[in-house]
């Protein structure tokens, strides 16, 4: 039988400051050992866990007693021409840093690259370069799951569930990922992504490679105003074929100044860009000089470049502002406050102004909108004081609701976890949500996986220490 670890801290939270307990903690070095160790929590009625690097905002490893199954030791990685066979314990960096090594990348590219690629799995992880890309669903190409009875699974894509399954909404977004996106004749690859460990234990992944291109043209690109940079989207959605547009609000630039000094002081947004090119002489590098110059950027403070080492000054930009925010929430006593929603495009500015008449109401001066503005799909973050949490927290349900009203999803790439399990109430019907549940029942009988994940437990359902 796998051993169990002492209960380490550091298996019992999350980015997001939640903190939960367990019993013990489990490590197997490989997939048997997962499978002996769910075995056992059947026959003993006990929760299991499943944990990643820890890397999440919506509590979902966070254990509420049982054990945690940590995949840590499922760290294998081999790279192919085309795909690369990646163990649930290997980490997005070193995923992107093996296929760089071969004139290959993975395509997805979430924010926190110390995450493990089953975590990205469990949620259904995307990123900046979704505007071309898509999430990680659409990059995985077959899977090892073992079930809660311990049985082994190798599913690949285009193979359909052996068994009924109904139909629920999907929300017309270029991304979702909250609850099971059910449909018959669903392949068992789009079952497990983004179930959030809660129907089996991803240990193994089959993940598409593409080719590298052969130069990129980088830039964080200022406009004096929030009205040109979101005309500026408009338009580059439509007419060019960027991998990347990312945003930044005016709140969003003051907190980066702190770090970046150099942000020109009549700055009101930001977009940062990449963009593939066929080589030195691509033509679409003339095409932005013009494009830039007719949408009123601030050509002459904004920032550009070709080499890797530029495009990584521009990410460290991007990536700074979660983790200043995030600094902000601690020494105010507050967990991670951040929406995660997404609207169709076509409803994009509707829902940012949105975000901003119901900020200005409530908190004035204690938020920031940033993201993925290519996916319409923009994070806000609330700063309220310690005694202000719940506040935000309904502030936070609203954004939820608006985004499902205006044919969005309240997750796009976070997942729902324990924090946000009333989201899943507001995305889909009674009747949709007890469809996922048969789903749940059918794969894991006695509900031992993901107890408090994606909805709250089930009565009878207890966990032991």
């Amino acid at each position: 039988m796998t051993k169990a670890a002492s209960v380490n801290q550091a298996y019992l939270e999350d980015a997001s400051g939640l903190v939960g307990h367990a019993g013990s903690v489990f490590v197997p070095k490989d997939e048997a050992g997962v499978a002996e160790v769910l075995r056992r929590a059947g026959r003993e009625g006990i929760g299991v866990t499943v944990a990643g690097a820890g890397t999440g905002l919506v509590g979902g490893r966070v254990p509420r007693g049982g054990w945690v199954l940590s995949t840590e030791a499922l760290n294998q990685l081999k790279i192919f021409p085309g795909y690369a066979v990646a163990g649930a314990g290997v980490t997005l960096k070193n995923l992107h840093a093996a296929a760089a090594a071969t004139k290959q990348f993975y395509a997805p590219d979430p924010t926190e690259t110390a995450s493990y690629i089953g975590g990205n799995i469990a949620t259904n992880a995307s990123g900046s370069r979704s505007f071309r890309y898509g999430a990680t669903r659409q990059h995985v190409l077959a899977l090892r799951v073992v079930l809660a009875s311990g049985e082994i699974l190798h599913v690949r894509r285009g193979q359909a569930v052996d068994f009924p399954v109904a139909a629920i909404s999907i929300p017309h977004t270029t991304k979702h990922s909250a609850g099971y996106p059910l449909r018959p004749g669903m392949d068992w690859v789009d079952l497990f992504v983004g179930s959030e460990g809660t129907l089996g234990v991803v240990t193994e992944a089959e993940l598409r490679l593409l080719p590298m291109a052969k130069e990129i043209l980088a830039g964080v690109v200022f406009f004096a105003s929030d009205e040109d940079a979101l005309n500026a989207v408009d338009r580059w959605r439509a007419e060019a074929s960027p991998r990347m547009i990312e945003y930044f609000d005016r709140p969003s630039l003051g907190i980066l100044r702190t770090g970046f000094p150099e942000i020109p002081a009549d700055a009101g947004a930001a977009l940062l860009i990449e963009q593939e090119l066929k080589g030195d002489d691509d033509p679409e590098t003339g095409r932005w000089v013009e494009r830039l110059e007719r949408d009123h950027a601030l050509l002459n403070d904004s920032w550009f470049g070709t080499s890797s080492a530029d495009r990584d000054r521009f990410r460290a930009f991007r990536h700074a502002l979660p983790d200043l925010v995030n600094d902000r929430l601690r020494q105010n006593g507050n967990l991670k406050l951040a929406s995660d929603c997404a609207v169709p495009l076509e409803r994009g500015r509707e829902m940012l102004g949105f975000y901003r008449r119901r900020l200005e109401e409530t908190f004035p001066g204690k938020y920031v909108i940033f993201g993925h503005i290519g996916d319409a799909h923009l994070h806000v973050n609330i700063l309220p004081a310690k005694a202000e949490g719940d506040r935000a927290m309904a502030v936070l349900m609203e954004f939820a609701r608006e985004a499902v009203s205006l044919g969005g999803t309240v997750s796009a790439e976070h997942g729902l976890g324990k924090r946000k399990t009333p989201l899943l109430e507001i995305q889909f019907s009674a009747e949709e949500i007890e469809a996922m549940k048969a789903v749940k029942r059918r794969l894991d009988p006695m509900g031992i996986l993901g107890r408090g994940t994606l909805w709250c437990e089930e009565a009878g359902a207890k966990t032991k220490s």
